[in-house]
């Protein structure tokens, strides 16, 4: 893999265990880990953001990140999950995709007017590019991916 490749592919997350900021090369291949306490940060599945690090992740990113705005009681989230775990799988290194429970960090949902749940949108360049409300099958996301 080409240096310029593998340095469009950055984002910044937290480490889940210790709560340190890391800067990760998604395009650098193998499974990343914090480099404070040394635990791996997966990014192979949809990866848990709040209002605090949503930004920072969002305009950081030099890969898109398909944000899926969601609650825990949501059904039509739910059922959404497996195929949001499948893209993340599938795209690894080429597109995150991230949680935002919009019951834990409503000010980010007033920010973009989510109104309903689950809402999915897709940021590239820190900007949204796509949206989508309801729960939408695999088809339906592969598109407004393809955006």
């Amino acid at each position: 893999m080409s240096e310029s490749t593998a340095t469009s592919s950055s984002v910044t997350l937290r480490c889940p265990f210790c709560l340190t900021l890391n800067r990760l090369d998604l395009g650098a291949g193998g499974r990343p880990v914090c480099g404070k306490c040394r635990k791996p940060i997966l990014v192979d599945r949809p990866v848990r953001v709040d209002g605090e690090d949503f930004e920072k992740l969002i305009s950081e990113a030099e890969i898109a990140v398909l944000v899926d705005f969601y609650a825990d009681w949501c059904g039509p989230c739910k059922m959404m999950a497996p195929i949001l775990d499948d893209i993340a799988r599938e795209r690894t290194g080429e597109l995150l995709v991230a949680k935002l429970d919009t019951d834990r960090s409503p000010e980010v949902a007033r920010r973009f007017g989510i109104q309903g749940i689950p809402t999915l949108i897709l940021f590239r360049g820190g900007e949204p590019v796509a949206r989508q409300t309801g729960a939408l099958p695999r088809p339906a996301i592969e598109e407004m991916l393809a955006t």
